[in-house]
């Protein structure tokens, strides 16, 4: 991070400029592509220290082991979720061509053979991953409401091999917000790690590592990225704690590193994390207060509402506002939200979330159709629940277009 003596970066200057380092050899004011496979060597000696990790090695070998390009994604991934942190110097960032590549990769390196305790609201493929998939993989794993910390120790102390907890900061799309600090000292009594997903508040609203998380994962093809141009996902966690799992091993064996292009597409979006996420939370705000207000929505969930099962907590971690995306029901359940996203004009019909115009879906029947229909009821992802990620256009239009289509 850049040295301003006594001042430190703000987060938004941090946001533009996190991950530089050297000056590129050829003055270039943007980190350049490097779109290549393979690293050439001065002679046998460099590339055989450079396969041993010795010193006077070559700095690359393949870029599936690293890349430049790829490696300045990761400083600025890192600077971002550490940022205020005091040991911010001890983590380090790992990126992924795609966010379950990050999360699937995080799981199996720290829960190997053991036990995992989820939260029963998560991203359909990651809860698919834990309830069909981790069975084969040596693991065992059961899924809880992380909001309720009662439940996450009964849970603990019934399942003493217990390796991770993992959670989402904002769930969906349920839109529950767990303790994360509750979470993190009740783990570290029953010897378990934390693992937070913080694609929903990007280290702009909430930081989990501040709060005692050991390891957060994005998909960067939403917020970070910010412009659904990419496929992408990184991990920060301290580097002595990736070592200790042999994470970086198992990201160099199951092959899951981004690519060049994705990792600089993704550096830009980066710049205007701050910028957007502020544009998109206030819209959220006044969008999650207009269909409070309607007379044919049943209920609305938006930790930015006093209504919230968890304001109180998410108003006492979150910073900068709530992010940008809201989930309701309509008081005529499934055919009613089915009417009314085929009636938005403005409003595009699309899975994910976190690009710049405002996405709607229905979970039940798209993002969340391959999660167990008995696990998916009881985590409250009901037939009628409506996902609306917010984008950054005009709010006024915004709410016109839900009101006409409502």
């Amino acid at each position: 991070m850049i040295d301003l003596k006594n001042k430190e970066l703000t987060f938004e200057s941090c946001a533009v400029h996190a991950g530089e380092k050297n000056k590129d050899q050829y003055g270039s004011h943007i980190t350049p592509i490097y779109q290549t496979s393979t690293y050439v060597f001065n002679n046998v000696e460099e590339g055989a220290k450079a396969f041993a990790h010795e010193e006077g090695g070559a700095s690359h070998i393949y870029s599936r082991l690293g890349n430049p390009t790829v490696e300045h994604l990761e400083r600025a991934a890192c600077e971002l979720e550490t940022y205020g942190l005091k040991d911010a110097d001890e983590y380090v960032g790992m990126a992924f061509g795609s966010g379950m590549a990050a999360i699937t990769t995080g799981i199996i390196s720290i829960a190997n053979g053991k036990h995992i305790i989820a939260q029963d609201a998560l991203y359909g493929c990651t809860s698919q991953f834990l309830k069909e998939e981790s069975d084969m993989l040596g693991m065992s794993c059961s899924f809880i409401d992380t909001s309720d910390l009662f439940l996450v120790e009964m849970e603990l102390k019934k399942n003493p091999n217990t390796a991770l907890i993992y959670l989402e900061s904002i769930a969906n799309p349920t839109m529950k917000v767990s303790d994360i600090q509750g979470i993190s000292d009740l783990a570290k009594q029953y010897g378990a790690k934390v693992m937070v997903d913080n694609t929903f508040a990007t280290p702009y609203h909430l930081k989990p590592l501040k709060f005692g998380a050991d390891v957060v994962v994005h998909s960067t093809t939403k917020y970070m990225g910010g412009h659904g141009t990419i496929i992408g996902g990184v991990m920060v966690a301290k580097q002595s704690f990736l070592e200790e799992h042999q994470t970086f091993v198992f990201r160099k064996n199951l092959g899951g590193i981004s690519g060049p292009m994705d990792a600089w597409i993704t550096m830009n979006g980066l710049k205007t994390l701050a910028l957007r996420m502020e544009k998109h939370s206030s819209n959220a705000m006044r969008v999650a207060e207009f269909l409070e207000a309607h007379t044919v929505v049943e209920k609305v969930w938006y930790p930015g509402l006093a209504s919230h099962p968890q304001h109180s907590l998410a108003a006492s971690i979150m910073e900068n506002g709530y992010s940008g995306i809201i989930s309701f029901e309509l008081k005529g359940g499934y055919s009613a939200g089915e009417k009314m996203m085929n009636s938005v004009k403005l409003c595009t019909l699309a899975v994910s979330l976190g690009t710049v115009d405002t996405l709607i879906q229905h979970p039940a029947s798209m993002t969340h159709s391959v999660v167990d229909e008995q696990l998916r009821c009881e985590a409250g992802i009901t037939d009628g629940l409506v996902r609306l990620a917010v984008g950054i256009e005009s709010a006024e239009d915004i709410i016109a277009d839900l009101d006409q289509a409502l």
